[in-house]
């Protein structure tokens, strides 16, 4: 037979076939690549909520923080979901009426039952801390103190809120938790950044804290954390009558002694006050505080004229006065005869170092001499032209604003021995990541232990990673069979042969 005939060895699938069959395996990994991704994605998010009340000296405010129910061990977690501020003054201004302390409080702690979602109400925490205000006022009447807690904590015990106690907070823990709010909410635990220090200054008392790295020398100056696996020595210390308040009583009763026996018609000329400013005032607003001496009864009816000259550098020495530094007993001192190591690294001024520091514009922005020239040219403002330029703010705090900048500029160059060098690396804030900075969130995650001792587990690959991971993975898979079939099906002899 001479026909001859040529016979293909052909595949067992027809080539369609193969098609199909890869489609669906690439289907397959699309499919499993979604189901894991759609699996992993975060659920809605279920909020928890904690209420903190700061009964200043001047005012109370009210601060309502959140978290993720599922997250509150991870550091950055928590924020400041709202504020609201008291009308009124601080709640140590009530000793004479106590109740009225308690119903101060209503028109905040209505908005905290509306902010707050009403299945969260029976879970979330309150807690009232009062500072220097609460401790000048126990150390004056003790009884007329317990009166005014007293009546805080029943009307907060009204509210449908888990109810955590009020209490006077001491000055060493308001300096300690400023600085745990400042650094938590800067990330600086889980970061190599390293911690800042925290300046608060508020009415009656200011704080500093950071770590020093040296020895403190003064075990009331020493507090210890262990916050996320790693181990922090706090230099601290609160002074009380060194708010802005309180000093400026301090100031003026070092300017009005030596006048009280020479003439009952005083006129006191203050270079700390604006020129042009005048004003009768009572030596009972000067003498009202156990951080001044008390005069004679027979000069407490009686008032002075108080009366501005403008003048920065002599209102720097007049502060300056307030500050005992005659003494120390130990190897350095700021002043007071209160020991303190030499500061050290960046620093977060805040609360009325923001406020009255950011009114005047002198920021460190500028070098320390450059805002000591914006100051003493601000002192120099004629009262009358002040009052014409800021119509909107109140006269008592528009007259003291000369005062308080100098007094800041004071403390930290004089009192804490900050350097230019410390001040360019001082930064003057109101809000981190949008919450307020401040004592109050470091109080809160102290008391339910939200800042762990150990460094919290973490998952071996962040989320994305984890998506990324098994989208290469189904790709490589997805290869493999490919090449797999292809060699597999491949034949194994002479792709033809001939027949006779």
């Amino acid at each position: 037979m001479d026909e001859q005939q040529e016979m293909k060895v052909k595949n067992p699938w027809h080539r369609p076939h193969i098609f199909l069959v890869a489609f669906g395996i690439s289907v397959g990994i699309i499919i499993m690549v979604a189901i894991a991704v759609v699996q992993n994605k975060p659920l809605h998010q279920k909020y928890k909520y904690g209420i903190v009340l700061d009964a200043g000296s001047s005012h109370t405010s009210v601060y309502i923080y959140e978290w993720p129910a599922e997250k509150e061990n991870n550091t950055g977690m928590v924020r400041q979901k709202h504020a609201c501020s008291v009308k009124g003054k601080g709640i140590s201004s009530y000793s004479g009426t106590p109740e009225k302390a308690g119903e101060s409080l209503k028109e905040c702690m209505d908005e905290a039952k509306k902010t707050i979602p009403k299945q969260r109400h029976q879970e979330t925490p309150v807690y009232l801390g009062a500072t220097a205000g609460m401790r000048l006022l126990k150390m004056d009447n003790d009884i007329a103190s317990e009166k005014v807690l007293a009546s805080v904590e029943t009307s907060l015990q009204t509210y449908p809120f888990s109810y955590q106690g009020a209490r006077i907070i001491t000055g060493q823990e308001e300096g300690a938790f400023g600085w745990i709010t400042v650094n938590y909410l800067s990330e600086n635990f889980i970061t190599a950044s390293g911690t800042v220090g925290a300046l608060d200054l508020g009415g009656a008392s200011t704080q500093i804290t950071f770590v020093s790295g040296q020895e403190v020398e003064s075990l009331d100056n020493s507090i210890d954390f262990r916050l996320y696996g790693n181990d922090y020595r706090l230099y601290t210390h609160s002074f009380l009558c060194y708010g802005k308040d309180q000093v400026l009583k301090l100031s003026l009763e070092q300017q009005i002694k030596p006048k009280l026996d020479v003439t009952d018609n005083i006129i006191l000329e203050d270079p700390c006050f604006h020129p042009g400013y005048e004003m009768n005032k009572s030596f009972q607003s000067v003498f009202d505080s156990p951080c001044v001496k008390m005069v004679t009864h027979s000069k407490t009816g009686q008032t002075f004229k108080h009366k501005g000259i403008g003048d920065w550098k002599k209102c720097q020495e007049a502060i300056t006065k307030v500050f005992n530094t005659s003494y120390c007993r130990y190897s350095r001192c700021s002043f007071n005869d209160v020991f303190q190591p030499p500061v050290k690294g960046r620093f977060g001024a805040f609360s009325a170092y923001y406020f009255v520091m950011n009114f005047l514009n002198v920021t460190t922005d500028n070098s320390l001499d450059d805002a000591k020239k914006k100051l003493g040219s601000y002192c120099t403002t004629h009262w009358n032209t002040l009052k014409q330029k800021h119509p909107g703010v109140k006269e008592k705090y528009l007259s003291e604003y000369c005062f308080s900048g100098t007094y800041i500029i004071t403390l930290l160059e004089d009192g804490y021995k900050f350097t230019p060098e410390d001040w360019k690396n001082t930064n003057f804030i109101r809000t981190i990541k949008d919450s307020e900075a401040g004592w109050t969130l470091g109080y809160m995650l102290n008391l339910t232990n939200m800042i762990p001792a150990e460094a919290p587990d973490t998952p071996l690959l962040p989320f994305g990673g984890y998506v990324s991971l098994m989208l290469v993975l189904s790709l490589l898979i997805f290869v493999c069979l490919i090449l797999g079939y292809i060699f597999f099906r491949r034949p194994s002899g002479p792709a033809h042969k001939e027949i006779i």
